[in-house]
């Protein structure tokens, strides 16, 4: 039967209907494909799309020899989808899920050692601020072990990213002039935080996409900023020479019953430090074992009367000024009252005795040095005093490190004026002592300090090289050279002459007990015993101090020239140098 005209209307209309609706699909697909699509992709793209940050790791510290003081290794974080946790206790409470997330963080905790509160109080705390958090950090710096036994655990909404960490192979071992950083990666202490510049890594960033349920989709990471690792920081220092002074530095305090001790080791020639020993000396690794007071460098930080190791700066000038030779002559009481009201004495008893200028270096006399200092003006003393380094923070330029104490020639009292010659009424940190006794052995040049080699980048690029010096002409080469043979005296006619020799090789040195300032304006009971000194003594190559602080058993140097001994030994050993071919001079001493 043929359609009415009625039902031809409706599949007319029907069909216009189609073709409209169609229409407005087509219309509606070209606007959301063609016209649209850059802005629908890019606000589609930000809402599946994940930035994150891949650390840059630091760079490494070095010895001289590119063995690694500090370095980077690999630590991970660990972060939860607050909003899938949620989701999951919830399929658990509907009966669908295996474990709710009470259950799980106790697994999780096991591992990190947070309790399981503390890991829901993390969710909690993100969705409270987003209820749909999809980020919320739970711990960083997870070791390889922990990473691993986390992974394991495959709980869909926990997630990881790698962040370096920092590690210290030799602990201790100049661990006061490495410093550390903390459990966030900021620099904190020693090298460590003023050569952050040099060390400090470059953050990239990545950029994935993820799906629904927010896992990662293969293949999508794009980087976005690439990683550029710190530079690398080479020191002056020998690690097995660092580690020889600071084990012979720890015994030795440990047995005078001291509180702490500084061995430094200068290279004559070059200005450079091999070793910096401190005890005690802060591990990297576990900050929090040491004192405060022990965290940093006392080597460059504190300072102190460095008492009659200081004599040998005070007959260098008097030698180079024309006033004294090795032979002048004096008589030295064992105490005395100088013209102006002054008065000090001898640290032994003793009678009126004649004593040459090597006399007053070899018996450590105070009186005797103070009655030759007296024929030199105060203000070109002052002036030679400077070109020693004194009141002047080194060529390093450590963190924190002190200038010392040298006060203007119109400051002084009248003690002052002569306790100035034999090392008190000054003050001087561990490595100026060392430099000063390195322009001695250098001929009469004091060369700037060096404790970094130089600064390489992850592109080759070297910065913080030390600048070329010629160094500083403190004394002339034969009054240094004077000097130097009036110390070698110290060694072979000296109360230490059955400690101090080395077998096959010409010592030259200055020994010093100093009375500590008892804070109030005063001296207390307290002693810093040192000694300083070179070899081989007719061409020195290698400059020795040590210093121990309040001793008990031994009050003297004799603490101190034992450590002295043992590195000067080993530092002569390690670096091959040839045996004395003269003998030393004998020079009188009355």
């Amino acid at each position: 039967m043929a359609p009415t005209s009625t039902t031809r209307r409706r599949l007319a209309l029907t069909m216009l209907l189609v073709v409209a609706l169609m229409a407005v699909f087509v219309v509606k697909l070209v606007d959301i494909q063609v016209v649209r699509a850059s802005e629908l992709n890019e606000a589609s793209y930000g809402k599946r799309a994940v930035g994150v940050t891949t650390y840059g790791p630091r760079g490494d510290i070095v010895d001289a020899n590119g063995q690694m003081l500090a370095g980077s290794i690999m630590r991970y974080d660990a972060q939860v989808s607050p909003m899938m946790a949620m989701e999951a206790d919830h399929k658990f409470a509907a009966g669908e899920g295996t474990e709710n997330v009470l259950d799980t963080a106790a697994k999780i905790g096991d591992i990190t050692g947070q309790t399981p509160a503390e890991i829901v109080a993390v969710i909690n705390d993100a969705l409270a601020v987003d209820p749909k958090s999809n980020y919320a950090m739970l711990i960083k710096s997870i070791d390889l072990d922990q990473y691993r036994a986390l992974d394991a655990l495959d709980i869909p909404w926990l997630f990881f990213t790698t962040n370096p960490g920092r590690t210290y192979p030799n602990g201790a071992v100049a661990g006061n002039l490495v410093g550390f950083v903390g459990t966030d990666g900021a620099a904190l202490e020693g090298l460590e935080w003023s050569m952050n510049s040099c060390l400090a890594g470059t953050d990239g960033e990545e950029v994935y996409e993820r799906s629904l349920d927010g896992v990662r989709l293969p293949g999508s990471t794009v980087t976005t900023k690439d990683v550029v690792k710190g530079g690398q920081l080479k020191l002056t220092l020998d690690l097995d020479l660092q580690w020889y002074a600071q084990q012979a530095l720890a015994e030795r305090v440990q047995e005078v019953g001291g509180t702490h001790g500084m061995v430094i080791v200068q290279e004559v020639k070059t200005g450079k430090l091999l070793a910096v020993a401190e005890y005690p000396s802060v591990d990297p690794n576990n900050v929090e074992a040491s004192a405060v007071e022990d965290r940093s460098s006392r080597a460059f930080r504190d300072v102190f009367e460095p008492g009659s190791t200081f004599k040998a700066l005070t007959a260098a000038a008097l030698v180079d000024a024309g006033i004294a030779e090795p032979t002048s002559r004096v008589v030295a009481p064992y105490s005395i009252r100088m013209p102006n009201g002054a008065d000090f004495h001898d640290s032994d008893w003793h009678p009126d005795e004649q004593l040459t200028l090597t006399g007053v270096l070899v018996n450590s006399s105070n009186t005797g040095t103070a009655l030759f200092g007296d024929k030199m003006d105060d203000n070109v003393r002052y002036d030679y005093l400077q070109k020693f380094g004194l009141g002047q923070k080194t060529a390093v330029d450590f963190d924190g490190e002190a200038s010392g104490m040298l006060h203007p020639v119109e400051d002084w009292d009248n003690q002052t004026k002569y306790a100035t010659m034999f090392g008190q009424g000054l003050s001087m940190t561990a490595v100026q002592v060392a430099s000063s006794y390195q322009a001695l052995g250098n001929g009469g040049v004091r060369l700037p300090v060096q404790l970094v080699e130089g600064c390489t980048a992850a592109d080759g690029t070297v910065t913080d090289v030390p600048p070329a010096s010629k160094g500083t002409r403190v004394v002339s080469k034969a009054a240094a050279d004077s000097t130097v043979n009036m110390l070698e005296n110290m060694v072979t006619k000296g109360w230490l002459n059955n400690v101090l020799p080395i077998p096959g090789y010409r010592v030259a040195a200055k020994t010093g007990t100093a009375q500590q300032a008892d804070g109030n304006g005063g001296y207390g009971s307290l002693y810093l015993v040192s000694l300083a000194g070179m070899a081989p003594a007719e061409d020195p190559q290698y400059v020795v101090s040590v210093n121990i602080a309040n001793p008990v058993t031994i009050t003297s140097s004799g603490a101190a020239a034992p450590v002295f001994q043992k590195v000067l030994t080993q530092v002569l050993k390690m670096n091959r140098v040839k045996p004395s071919t003269t003998p030393s001079p004998d020079l009188p001493v009355h």
